[in-house]
């Protein structure tokens, strides 16, 4: 909030609605005439922040889309330059551990991770029909996994005895395929696997490039671009692209982490680092 700086009078766009929290402290802090356009394309989150922002109705927009449409979707709401964007690209604590949706290995759940159920392929239809240099690859290159291919493997010898539908199911084959010694001491051996795998469901990272393209397009003169990634492959984009366009000067020459207390209060943010940059004006 303090590199958003919400004031009345502007229009803000959270690209990343999820349950509504950024959202509702940018309403706050923009009262009482300041409008926020949040975009969401999970369904259950966008009906949970929508109740939670009621009372700022006549200032909240919603956009049931993913942010990778943001400059043709605003332009249909009329709206040519807003004064700030904010996003989120981590997981809500609502996918995690109410979805159902098989974002979380605990427990056993469908292997689904659509954040949008309008999308067609699920997680398990990728695990159980993609190529093993394919699988290998989404698990190295997305996930940042080192074990990629011997798991890649141990998923395509599985899946000709069964298919692999549930977490559980996919985490066994995960911790039976990893040596106990290759076993991370800080995560869970299947935690890299499950991030690669949402990301390719979703399409994450060619979601990101296209608003990473057009964001500066859409700011005015002075308005910011406040991203926050919760792993190295979407920092580094971030870094790269505010970098690299030249309407955008870097507030943040290093990221934004959380402090300890922060830490020990809201443990899924740890992770967490926010850059931030702000649009110039025209070069004459």
């Amino acid at each position: 909030m303090t590199f958003l700086a919400p004031a009345a009078g502007r229009i803000y766009v959270d690209c990343t609605l999820g349950l509504g929290g950024h959202t509702e402290e940018i309403l706050k802090r923009s009262s009482p005439n300041g409008k926020v356009i949040g975009f969401e394309w999970d369904q259950q989150a966008l009906a949970f922040a929508a109740k939670r922002l009621a009372r700022f109705s006549d200032r909240v927009s919603f956009v049931h889309r993913n942010f990778a449409t943001l400059q043709d979707s605003l332009a249909e709401l009329g709206i040519d330059k807003v004064d700030g964007l904010l996003l989120d690209v981590g997981l809500s604590s609502l996918q995690i551990d109410k979805s159902g949706r098989g974002f979380s290995f605990k427990g056993s759940e469908s292997l689904d991770m659509r954040m949008d159920l309008r999308r067609l392929e699920t997680a398990a239809d990728i695990l159980n029909e993609a190529g093993q240099d394919a699988l290998a690859d989404i698990f190295y290159y997305y996930g940042e996994e080192r074990q990629a291919r011997r798991i890649a493997a141990a998923v395509v010898a599985e899946r000709k005895k069964k298919r692999i539908e549930s977490t559980d199911h996919l985490v066994a084959v995960i911790e039976k395929a990893v040596p106990k010694r290759f076993h991370p001491k800080k995560i869970h051996v299947a935690t890299k696997v499950f991030q690669g795998l949402r990301i390719a469901v979703n399409k994450e990272l060619e979601n990101l490039e296209k608003v990473l393209g057009t964001g500066a397009d859409v700011l005015k003169t002075g308005g910011r671009f406040c991203a926050i990634a919760f792993h190295s492959l979407e920092d580094r984009m971030f870094k790269r692209a505010f970098q690299k366009d030249t309407r955008l000067r870097v507030i943040t020459k290093r990221p934004v982490t959380p402090g300890e207390a922060e830490r020990r209060t809201n443990r899924r943010a740890r992770s967490a680092k926010l850059r931030v940059a702000e649009r110039e004006g025209e070069k004459r």
